[in-house]
């Protein structure tokens, strides 16, 4: 073997051991989710998940039965904006606690509203907002979702005027 060739292995060598210590160093601890709001409009502007956070998907869901006696596809049989909000938050809820999270962890969030026919075809933003309210924004639960509001034609149940899906992390 010439001089040349152990001259590149001998350079190369502190390479390796250099490369082998950094691979021992323990990883630095995770970081945190990072919220940010413009204004006081209880909603994040952007929410920052870092990497190697576990990310859960809830499906979208619709309201529980408020009346059971309400005619089948009612709006009275699910409730007003407001009630179906809450009804869908609450489950929302108990999905998230199946998986170990809460609705602290969400990060994303997308409602689906039906324009409520007491409005004349528009949408209950208020409606939603006094529901969502109740879960976020408040001292006991200051974490903001980011957050898309739409107005749909229908929804999969009729009378159902609303759908939520969300995002969490850990």
């Amino acid at each position: 073997m010439s001089d040349r060739v152990r001259s590149r292995g001998a350079v190369g060598l502190p390479w390796v051991l250099l490369l082998c210590g950094a691979l021992a160093v323990p990883p630095l601890q995770a970081a945190e989710i990072v919220r940010r709001q413009q204004g006081s409009f209880p909603i994040a502007s952007t929410v920052t998940v870092p990497p190697g956070s576990e990310l859960v998907f809830v499906r979208g869901m619709l309201a529980d039965v408020a009346k059971p006696e309400a005619p089948e596809g009612s709006v009275e049989r699910y409730g007003d904006t407001e009630a179906q909000a809450g009804s869908v938050l609450r489950k929302i809820a108990a999905a998230l606690e199946a998986a170990g999270l809460g609705l602290a962890d969400v990060v994303k969030m997308n409602v689906f509203l039906v324009g409520d026919p007491a409005l004349g075809g528009r949408m209950d933003f208020d409606g939603l907002m006094r529901a969502y309210s109740r879960h976020y924004g408040g001292a006991a639960q200051p974490n903001l979702p980011a957050r898309t509001t739409v107005q749909v034609v229908a929804l999969p149940r009729a009378g159902a005027l609303v759908e939520i899906e969300v995002v969490a992390a850990r």
